[in-house]
């Protein structure tokens, strides 16, 4: 809490089928704009409404499980939200935070395809967007090995051949560490493709399906669904795991891979560093971000 001013964490799951990305844009559902607009009415007598900052803005179509946001409540806003509540009906009190995810679920989560799954009060020097130290995704395949649930069909590629896992996972060695990924990221003036790549890996789940896991302390617009459009592009045989590294070295963007559909992509995990350390986290990227040539992290 600082001048008055309360940040609260939201952590936010969504489908993203029917949403075009993250971020706000004029006449787009979008998630911001969905959820920004029931805490609109939530605090519709109290100023201003709160905006939402995101530790990933995902593009259009792909989903999350552990996304992550922060907004700030001025002193008017904190205190209607913490005003005493009537006790529920098994006599449980309900704490400021129960009922303002039950009210932005209830209004942006109609549909069912963006919920809150919490809310807490943030640590001091919490920033969503700044203070993470990763963003983890894994993206989902369905090859001819695999069981094809039609449940799943909005997560998953299906793949109607047979791809090998194992020269796949080779492919995905050879891209992981401190690069410029600029063949595997959708140009954008003035923005940065280097990167950290910590891990990436493909596993065989026991239903068949071949499963990616990708982390990195942020990714560039399109990367992830690049870097797994060409290591599907090994597994199936058009060129060897090496090509990877040498179309990394290149740093053009290239014809050689497809990008795989956003719908098998989905956002996971964000990880952010102890609470006496996320003040120094955020400095440390804020500064870094604004320096010419950066930019923010994009799912994708």
């Amino acid at each position: 809490m600082s001048g008055g001013t309360v940040r609260l964490r939201l952590d936010v799951a969504y489908d993203g089928a029917a949403f075009s990305g993250w971020a706000r844009q004029p006449g787009l559902r979008t998630v911001q704009g969905a959820l920004e607009a029931a805490l609109a009415t939530v605090f519709t007598r109290w100023g201003e409404p709160p905006q939402l900052t995101v530790a990933g803005r995902t593009d259009a179509g792909v989903h999350a499980t552990g996304q992550v946001a922060h907004l700030d409540l001025d002193a008017a806003q904190w205190a209607a939200l913490a005003r005493p509540r009537r006790a529920t009906a098994d006599g449980a009190q309900r704490g400021p935070l129960d009922g303002l995810v039950k009210r932005v679920n209830g209004i942006a989560g109609a549909d069912g395809d963006v919920v809150v799954t919490g809310a807490s009060v943030a640590p001091d020097g919490f920033d969503a967007r700044f203070s993470p130290l990763w963003r983890r995704y894994e993206y989902r395949v369905a090859d001819a090995d695999a069981v094809y649930d039609p449940r799943r069909r909005g997560h998953t590629l299906w793949y109607p051949g047979r791809l090998d896992p194992a020269a796949m996972e080779r492919g995905a060695l050879t891209l992981l560490g401190l690069h410029d990924f600029a063949a595997f990221c959708k140009p954008r003036e003035g923005a940065t493709t280097i990167r950290t790549l910590q891990a990436f890996r493909w596993d065989r789940e026991p239903d068949g399906v071949l499963v990616a896991s990708l982390q990195a302390d942020a990714f560039c617009h399109s990367m992830v669904r690049a870097m797994v459009g060409a290591t599907i592009a090994v597994g199936e045989g058009r060129f060897g795991a090496e090509r990877l590294e040498e179309l990394r070295v290149a740093g053009e963007r290239t014809s050689a891979f497809k990008v795989a559909p956003a719908r098998g992509l989905t956002l996971t995990e964000v990880g952010y560093p102890s609470d006496h350390e996320l003040a120094g986290r955020a400095a440390q990227t804020r500064a870094r971000r604004t320096e010419p040539g950066s930019s923010d992290s994009v799912g994708g």
